[in-house]
């Protein structure tokens, strides 16, 4: 398997109407930070790919409760993890049968559960001093080379609120209706998000995410949103505008992440933007660094 290159990218999507993550700590408001940018959390974004990779016949490690592959009955992480690797594993072992099994593992990283041969940890001696007697939990970390930042919306976004109800049958003889508020729903009215990431060539060789790996992700984040609707999120109300894919063709970078990254940028073309054809996709040439573009509206243009 060739060497993966150093990759760089980045991903432009719509929301209208939709609730693209909700807060919970704020009554499933739409997130919002300080200035009044619209957010998404990486974690949210990890768990849409997840959900693509799977669909697309992948195995994954952490799946959700209402996206579960068929005939996986676990429970929970840990009754995976033994379930399909086996109980008292070596360290070693472990991360590379987890690797090897799970593409999100070897993609994002994962913590795991872990407890030595025998039941017994392997700690310095300083480290048996200061644990509790009798605890013998521990845990083996692995770094994914694939790593998400958050998205944020171009522009401030506007947030509606709107009060539910539901009609109830009332006593008697069943046959009068009441009205009875059962809570509220919050939507970003509409808004442009734009998220980057990279894939760290060191980290790959480590958890051997490979070539053929690069690829599955980049068309997962072309089709982050296929199969994605819900209440708050009908079909059609996010859309993925485009995917800027980045390959520097060797381990080292041509121009590090950030310059990279500056490179895209969205610009409203109007005042008060309200729909996609109103913003402009730039994309400044590096040298040396052509790369390749998901652009089915054909917003991108050069800076």
């Amino acid at each position: 398997m060739e060497t993966l290159n150093k990759i760089d990218f980045a991903v432009v999507f719509a929301v209208k109407g939709a609730n693209p993550n909700g807060d919970p700590l704020n009554g499933n408001r739409p997130r919002i930070n300080y200035d009044g940018m619209g957010e998404m959390s990486d974690v949210c974004i990890k768990r849409k790919i997840r959900n693509r990779l799977m669909e697309a016949g992948e195995n994954i490690f952490v799946q959700s409760d209402d996206n579960r592959k068929e005939g996986d009955n676990y429970k929970s992480l840990r009754e995976r993890q033994e379930g399909e690797l086996g109980k008292d594993l070596e360290e070693r072992e472990l991360r590379e049968k987890a690797c090897a099994k799970w593409l999100d593992v070897r993609s994002f990283g994962q913590l795991f559960a872990y407890k030595a041969k025998g039941g017994k940890n392997k700690k310095s001696k300083s480290e048996d001093e200061s644990a509790e007697a009798g605890s013998d939990a521990v845990s083996v970390g692995i770094r994914g080379p694939v790593s998400i930042h958050p998205a944020f919306s171009v522009l401030p976004v506007g947030v509606s609120s709107i009060q539910i109800t539901k009609s109830v049958s009332g006593e008697g003889d069943g046959k009068k209706r009441a009205s009875d508020t059962m809570g509220m729903k919050h939507r970003v009215d509409h808004g442009i998000y734009v998220f980057y990431g990279a894939i760290n060539p060191q980290l790959a060789e480590k958890t051997k995410f490979n070539n053929k790996d690069a690829p599955k992700i980049k068309n997962a984040l072309e089709h982050l949103f296929d199969n994605d609707a819900s209440s708050a999120r009908p079909e059609g109300s996010m859309e993925v505008l485009s995917v800027v894919w980045w390959d520097h063709k060797g381990k080292n970078a041509k121009h590090n992440s950030a310059e990279v990254h500056r490179a895209l940028t969205v610009v409203p073309s109007t005042d008060t933007p309200k729909t996609i054809k109103d913003y402009k996709i730039q994309l400044k040439n590096l040298n040396g660094l052509e790369p390749e573009k998901f652009d089915p509206y054909s917003l991108i243009v050069a800076a």
